[in-house]
């Protein structure tokens, strides 16, 4: 695990502050060191997460990982600055450090380094989050279907920079008057994947195509089987997913996907098509020859 670099000295420790956005996740994380035998050595990390915010004891050491339930901790960056703060010797000494918590206790970090560290942190949560702001550059009004409170909009996207192409399916609703994008299945030919919340959490998950199949028929399927409103709800939008109307997208979803087909197989022959053109073109010699043969027929002709 790499250090964060953000990085405060603390009496007989440091604490770094980083910012982790991994695929399926994101979120701030504290780590906590001390020279332990001459070596730089990770004592605590807490990974303040948005989905699975957990923390661990001597990740270098036993690395016991306990799991935070929001619920009852709150914001988990909040629940850590508070342990920093009154719990930091008790757990450096659960960790297995015996002699480096007591050294904290000895001498304690200032509120002002903590206080330091904990606006920098709040600061990061805010400016290094992840979010994706898809431009639907490509998408056509006559292909966003209304469903109720939300819409669902078809896009051939063409990635030349990822070697890739494919459909996106956006699920989009209004929310405080602006066209907020809840869902993104990006089922592309490369790296095809599907967004929880783009302009939210951004959770991001990649097919198996092993296991999955087609994405975009594995998309079709999940509406289909009534997997939309769990989806909607998942990616932070509760209210959103209260009000779906389950039986009126039902009623649509085989014209939605009879164009979802429809708009793959035009974009796939528009691109084939070049390719087709440049191997029936004809070489110089083969025209060439083509030239004298028309010659001698019109010489044919004048006799």
């Amino acid at each position: 695990m790499d250090k964060g670099n953000c990085v405060y000295q603390a009496g007989p420790i440091e604490i770094t502050l980083g910012y982790r956005p991994l695929m399926a996740d994101q979120g701030v994380c504290v780590q906590v060191y001390a020279n332990v035998e001459s070596k730089e050595t990770e004592i605590l990390r807490f990974d303040c997460f948005d989905q699975d915010p957990h923390y661990h004891y001597g990740p270098e050491n036993r690395n016991v990982r306990l799991h935070l339930d929001k619920v009852t901790c709150g914001t988990p960056f909040a629940w850590t600055m508070h342990n920093l703060r009154h719990n930091l010797p008790a757990m450096i000494r659960r960790a297995g450090y015996e002699s480096v918590a007591a050294a904290v206790e000895a001498h304690p970090v200032s509120s002002a380094v903590l206080d330091e560290i904990e606006a920098k942190g709040r600061e990061l949560a805010v400016t290094e989050r992840r979010t994706v702001t898809h431009k639907f550059e490509r998408m056509l009004e006559k292909d966003v279907y209304r469903v109720g409170n939300i819409c669902i909009g078809l896009e051939y996207r063409l990635l030349p920079q990822m070697n890739s192409q494919g459909l996106a399916i956006h699920v989009l609703s209004n929310i405080a008057d602006q066209v907020v994008e809840l869902l993104a299945f990006d089922c592309f030919d490369n790296g095809p994947h599907y967004h929880y919340g783009p302009r939210n959490q951004d959770i991001r998950i990649y097919w198996d195509t092993v296991t999955s199949g087609d994405p975009l028929a594995w998309t079709l399927d999940q509406f289909k089987i009534g997997n939309l409103r769990r989806m909607i709800e998942r990616a932070g939008y509760p209210t959103v997913a209260n009000d779906l109307d389950e039986s009126l997208l039902q009623s649509m979803l085989p014209e939605i996907e009879r164009r979802a087909w429809e708009l793959v197989a035009e974009n796939k022959a528009a691109q084939a098509a070049p390719t087709a053109m440049r191997g029936q073109q004809k070489t110089k010699e083969q025209l060439m020859q083509e030239i004298e043969a028309l010659r001698e027929q019109i010489a044919a002709l004048a006799s």
